[in-house]
């Protein structure tokens, strides 16, 4: 194994977490929070309530909702949209847990949709 200057040999290591885009690493942070989870869909309403307030569901591969207790889901809610500010926050989005890519729910239906 080849030798640095200080003497000591290289090893091997994982790649880091936090290299990427902001977006990438906020999918890898979130994937880690909500195991299982493919697809965090973030919101400002909350089904059950009249005030803007955030809001995020986890699902997971088949479409299977992911549980998050109320902490994990306002969290992930304000990290998504911190990390996305240029998103109109009063349509829902999804989070592309393996890509780190956003895109409109309504979208995400139609996709489902077509794949029918």
């Amino acid at each position: 194994m080849p030798e640095s200057r200080n003497g000591r040999a290289h090893t091997a290591q994982a790649p880091d977490p936090a290299s990427g885009s902001p977006q990438r690493r906020l999918a890898t942070l979130l994937a880690d929070m909500a195991p299982g989870a493919r697809t965090i869909r973030v919101s400002q309403r909350e089904p059950d309530r009249t005030w803007p307030s955030p809001y995020a569901r986890a699902f997971d591969v088949q479409g299977s909702p992911v549980a998050l207790n109320r902490a994990q889901g306002r969290t992930v809610a304000r990290w998504v949209m911190r990390t996305h500010p240029e998103a109109n926050w009063s349509d829902a989005y999804d989070l592309d847990l393996a890509t780190g890519a956003l895109r409109p729910a309504a979208e995400a239906h139609a996709v489902a949709d077509r794949r029918r």
